[in-house]
């Protein structure tokens, strides 16, 4: 696996947003235990510690559970496609009611880093 060239988000925060990914749409389900630690960072090419450092962003959002003995488990579902979807629309009608169009919009979402 590999991650984008972009310095301007941490290494740690991209594998983070890639588990929570592979959550959201369904590949881990709630319930289910990871692999550990050391197992996932060397699927995902990354240090122990850029994974650890992931695992507990994750903890301290309460997607994962923590358990001494028993490993990592799923402990709810994290934000998914059907979430963003909501949010880019209520953006839309944001921006609607200030006069910009959708096309203004996606310009303006194409020109951020």
């Amino acid at each position: 696996m590999s991650f984008d060239a972009d310095e301007s988000v941490p290494l740690y925060s991209k594998v983070a947003a890639e588990l929570r990914r592979e959550i959201a749409d369904g590949a881990v389900k709630p319930g289910a235990r990871l692999p550990p630690a050391r197992d996932l960072a060397a699927v995902m090419g990354v240090n122990q510690n850029t994974m650890f450092r992931a695992l507990r962003i994750l903890r301290d959002e309460g997607i994962l559970e923590f358990r001494r003995g028993r490993g990592i488990s799923v402990s709810g579902n994290a934000p998914g496609l059907s979430d963003v979807v909501g949010r880019c629309r209520d953006l839309l009608g944001y921006s609607v009611r200030l006069g910009y169009g959708k096309d203004e919009i996606i310009r303006i979402l194409e020109g951020l880093p």
